[in-house]
């Protein structure tokens, strides 16, 4: 029984992954020419599952693919793929094909996609909308980049604030062109100017009597169209917002922002932040080609390369002492590594604290003094560990407690760096992700390599 419990129901880790044997088929048959195939076994995916799919193989078996399935081909699987990959399966597709898949999308999708297009491969896309959803994307490409109004789509509900629940009820019932998914009835006085959200639920709840503005909710905040979208995706976040009404410089209603699109902006600043950390660049993915994954990385190992020379000059300092006392060697390879994994925990923790917003200047040092006194417990911790392993591997008790104090003046270092170093770097508006890592990594190294060997030549000899 059990046995057949495990064949029926899928093992929760693997639940939502594409099935192997499927993806198999499907190439395959995409690689036969068989349409047909390639159709049955796609149908039960889900569009997002179809882009995860097309990311996954590689080019040959993507293009075969595409040759097979572009007539079903629609707007949200384009929705859906990975900028790495979008512009070459663009490429792929026939412009009928692609221009009748981006009919079927609200603007703020349409302004995704294109900003990832070439000038006259957005033109032709222009060109085949309709007037209005034309002139819609047109304005919204005016935003700068990573702004509300290119993430805003201006499909928009709205109604005065004086009618009631009947009135609103009977306007959402006569309109042809709601959007496909919204959530409040966004009420503006004479002027255009939004005052209020009311939810559907409580539209559908009350009284056809009642008045909008008497069961509005209690939340309600106003986005700029030009506000940057990580601030829209932080405010979604903090303020459990589920749609909000998107405002020109004269405050009018120009269009929304829904939760959806503000949880794709927070899922891709972690990510950022995630790979930035690495220094892998903010964009890396595994559909990258050899040669563009290959420049994105080789900046960030080049400091690294810097650094590594950096940490080495200190060594060379104190040749002659390693040279008498070779056993120094040996260790100092564990107090650069501790340094080094104290700090990364310390930056990781400030940076993710800062792009949330909840390290400030009001908690700023009262966080650094609590790094510092991790690192110094920790670093005692250990250094009694490394002690007793010095004086029983090297039978020199000297050496013990050189290396316990060496150990100590790191870890409390590291926490110090890790978190004064993104704070200083966003102080003075660069990227505490981007660039803190290298800087961290050269002072848990230099300080590491400077007290050991520093010790070492004071007391060891």
């Amino acid at each position: 029984m059990a046995e057949e419990e495990t064949l029926e129901e899928p093992r929760e880790d693997v639940r939502y992954e594409l099935d192997r044997d499927r993806v198999l088929a499907i190439t395959e048959a995409a690689h036969e020419g068989d349409a047909e195939r390639v159709t049955e076994l796609m149908e039960p995916l889900h569009a997002a599952d179809i882009a995860d799919l097309l990311e996954q193989v590689d080019y040959d078996d993507r293009v075969a693919i595409l040759k097979v399935y572009e007539p079903e081909i629609d707007g949200e699987i384009l929705s859906e793929l990975d900028e790495s990959i979008r512009e070459e399966v663009f490429d792929l597709l026939s412009p009928s094909v692609l221009t009748d898949a981006v009919r079927e999308l609200e603007s703020d999708d349409v302004v995704d996609l294109l900003e990832d297009l070439e000038d006259e491969q957005q033109q032709a896309i222009l060109g085949a909308l309709e007037d209005n959803d034309r002139l819609a994307v047109e304005q919204a490409l005016t935003y700068p980049e990573y702004s509300a109004g290119r993430l805003m789509q201006r499909e928009v509900v709205a109604g005065p604030e004086y009618w009631t629940v009947g009135e609103a009820i009977d306007y959402l019932r006569s309109r042809e062109d709601l959007p496909e998914d919204f959530y409040h009835m966004t009420l503006v006085d004479p002027r255009y100017h939004p005052v209020a959200n009311v939810t559907l639920g409580k539209i559908l709840g009350h009284r056809r009597d009642v008045k909008l503005k008497d069961i509005a909710e209690e939340t309600f905040r106003t986005i700029e169209a030009t506000e940057k979208e990580g601030n829209v995706a932080y405010a979604f976040n903090q303020y459990h917002l589920i749609s909000a009404p998107v405002v020109d410089e004269d405050g009018k209603l120009v269009g929304v922002i829904t939760i959806d699109d503000a949880m794709i902006v927070l899922d891709e600043e972690h990510e950022e932040d995630i790979l930035r950390l690495a220094g892998v660049g903010d964009e890396s993915s595994l559909s990258d080609k050899v040669i563009a994954t290959t420049k994105r990385r080789f900046p960030w190992l080049a400091v690294n390369l810097v650094t590594a020379i950096v940490a080495s000059m200190v060594i060379a300092l104190f040749d002659d002492t390693i040279a008498q006392y070779v056993a120094l060697a040996v260790l100092m390879p564990i107090v650069a590594s501790m340094g080094g994994n104290a700090g990364t925990q310390s930056l990781t923790v400030a940076v993710r604290a800062i792009a949330t917003k909840d390290l400030t200047g009001s908690n700023v040092w009262r966080v650094i003094r609590r790094e510092i006194l991790v690192g110094l417990i920790n670093g005692v911790a250990f250094a009694v560990c490394m002690g007793v392993l010095g004086m029983i591997w090297f039978k020199s008790p000297m050496l013990g407690a050189v290396i316990g104090a060496a150990m100590i003046i790191n870890l409390v270092v590291a926490g110090l760096a890790g978190t004064a170093i993104p704070v200083l770097l966003e102080k003075i508006k660069v990227d505490p992700a981007l660039a803190s890592g290298a800087f961290v990594t050269t002072v848990t190294d230099v300080v590491g390599f400077l007290a050991f060997l520093g010790l070492a030549a004071a007391f060891l000899l």
